[in-house]
């Protein structure tokens, strides 16, 4: 009698422990989630036009003397008044930037829909990606216009 009831445990036991690989196993083996990617065509302030693919906004966040933590992201960072907005790439059509005033870069972001705003970068960071002679990298107040494709 002994042995059949540490028998029945070690089956669930067993049981218990092959269910739990293979929901772990199971997690791993999911499709990792691929983040949209953009391309656009970015011209400077000395008319320059570079296509830049993987497109995203880029800025460091200065931790200590000595330590950034890098962001990127694939929204612009804006604000109107006391409104903060974070407007994703994929709504944007285009994006013109005017000298850069007391408040900081102003843009006139163009929505895909046709919808326009003037809005004040919130971050001074730049547009960063691959273009077809490596990695690019423009700094927002040096930005005349952004195009996205």
């Amino acid at each position: 009698m002994r042995h059949g009831r540490l028998g029945r445990r070690r089956i669930w036991a067993s049981l218990l422990l092959i269910l739990s690989l293979v929901a772990i196993a199971g997690e791993t083996w999911a499709e990792p989630k691929t983040e949209k990617t953009f391309t656009a065509v970015v011209t400077d302030a000395q008319g320059i036009d570079t296509e830049i693919r993987n497109l995203i906004f880029y800025w460091e966040e200065k931790v200590s003397e000595t330590a950034f933590v890098p962001h990127e992201l694939r929204h612009l960072p804006v604000k109107r008044g006391s409104t903060t907005n974070n407007i994703p790439f994929d709504k944007i059509k285009q994006v013109e930037t005017k000298p850069a005033g007391s408040e900081g870069i102003t843009v006139l972001v163009t929505l895909a829909n046709g919808k326009t705003g003037e809005f004040v970068l919130t971050i001074p960071g730049s547009f960063r990606g691959e273009s077809d002679f490596g990695q690019a990298d423009v700094q927002a107040k040096s930005v005349a216009k952004v195009v996205l494709k």
